[in-house]
């Protein structure tokens, strides 16, 4: 049917609708195209730290990261750890909520202008959500990763296969190539905003390989390529004192510095 077929009122509404439906599209289409050229976070100021969030791995404990924790405060830093929701073997987007609620808390109770993170093992993954999903790279000036298994870890996978029923959500989300990891890594796994440190020993045997650490985009540190001798396991990452100085170096208010051998006597 032609609208020349149709009666002077008829064409008028169809004509009038059809407009409507033009204006629909070119802002919805309009948003789009807002909403690509601001994604993305502003970087940084990299020159101003602010308050350091600790972000514990799987199970939620805090005590290793008090460790840290202390030892930053020793050097004037404002450091707290973050406690998890539930028993920390949960959702780790729920954990990212919880990073989410934490940071806008530090923000507001020391005014300044950005966070620190320390993510050690999951916490390394609950933080790249936080980034990528709730805000995070906004908020962030520096991300370190201790340990953390951002490819997954095999262990994760034999205890999906074996022991189902002891393998919670946590714990099947870090099976390599699970839904949440592949989806956390496809593109940037560096989203603009934030510095990116990823630090990890090669005597890890919970993140296995340890490689799954490697964090494209990010400056990657392996304790073993600093100190050739340093016997430092998953579980002593966040307490091992080298570890902690290749921490606080990295945490500082001048830019990132990469370390090799001939550092290792000065942060031993």
């Amino acid at each position: 049917m032609s609208l020349r077929s149709l009666s002077p009122a008829r064409r008028r509404l169809v004509v009038m609708l059809l407009a409507v439906v033009v204006v629909v599209a070119l802002v919805v289409g309009g948003g789009f195209a807002v909403r690509a050229l601001t994604d993305g976070a502003t970087p940084v100021a990299q020159d101003r730290p602010g308050p350091v969030l600790l972000v514990p791995g799987y199970g939620g404990s805090t005590n290793a990261l008090e460790v840290l924790a202390a030892a930053l405060r020793s050097d004037g830093r404002d450091a707290v750890v973050v406690a998890l929701a539930g028993d920390g073997t949960g959702d780790l987007r729920a954990q990212a909520e919880v990073l989410a609620v934490a940071a806008e808390a530090a923000l507001s109770r020391t005014g300044a202008e950005s966070v620190d993170v320390v993510g050690y093992s999951a916490g390394g993954v609950v933080t790249r959500l936080w980034l990528r999903e709730y805000g995070g790279a906004a908020q962030a000036r520096r991300v370190v990763t201790l340990g953390s298994p951002h490819h997954g870890t095999t262990i994760a996978g034999l205890a999906e296969s074996v022991v189902p029923d002891q393998c919670p959500e946590a714990c099947r989300q870090l099976v390599p190539d699970s839904d949440l990891l592949r989806s956390l890594n496809a593109g940037d796994e560096t989203p603009d905003g934030p510095a990116y440190v990823s630090i990890w020993t090669t005597q890890d045997e919970t993140v296995t390989p340890p490689d799954s650490s490697r964090l494209e985009g990010a400056l990657n540190l392996v304790v073993q390529d600093i100190c050739a001798g340093a016997a430092v396991t998953h579980g002593e990452l966040p307490t091992d004192p080298l570890v902690g100085a290749m921490v606080a170096l990295q945490l500082g208010a001048g830019p990132l510095t990469d370390l090799d051998a001939s550092d290792c006597q000065r942060l031993s």
